[in-house]
């Protein structure tokens, strides 16, 4: 092999090289911008409300003036490949993904195993990723800790979407 081939052979695993430890540093930068936004989400959904400016009552929950969430009663596949599926919703967790004993099997290859949970707690519902390869999203943001889903709120799990309807 010529001295110029081997040059430019090492140049170019050279030039790979570096493509790699810069796509490593934009991956790290966007784990941390998705990070930031859901612990920004996360405290904007645990600020106390504002009490009502009474004449020397104390406020209560009843005196929000807000009509009571509707419950959900069950799960809907909008989009991907179970278009159409519903699941009643009962007092038992769901989990969804691509193992056999799931409640919800997604036919999905973006899916893993045991991908995430969905379950009540009081009156609301939350959603938590499993340890999913490719993640769970809520709207547009990746979860990274349970969070509520109200009615109408997209779950993303790879190309499925799925909502909680009334």
């Amino acid at each position: 092999m010529s001295e110029l081939a081997i040059t430019v052979l090492q140049f170019g695993l050279l030039l790979l090289l570096w493509i790699l430890i810069l796509s490593i540093i934009a991956a790290q930068g966007r784990d941390m911008m998705v990070s930031k936004r859901s612990r920004t989400r996360d405290r904007r959904n645990d600020k106390p409300a504002p009490a009502p400016h009474d004449s020397g009552t104390p406020a209560t929950v009843h005196q929000t003036g807000q009509a009571p969430r509707p419950r959900p009663r069950r799960l809907v596949v909008s989009e991907g490949p179970l278009v159409g599926t519903e699941v009643e919703l009962g007092s038992a967790p769901i989990m969804l993904g691509r193992a056999q004993e799931c409640t919800v099997v997604l036919e999905d290859d973006y899916a893993s195993g045991k991908h995430a949970r969905l379950f009540p707690q009081g009156s609301r519902w939350f959603l938590e990723d499993l340890g999913s390869t490719n993640g769970t999203w809520l709207g547009d943001e990746q979860l990274t800790r349970a969070s509520t889903v109200e009615p109408g709120d997209r779950i993303r799990i790879g190309k499925t979407v799925l909502e909680l309807r009334t």
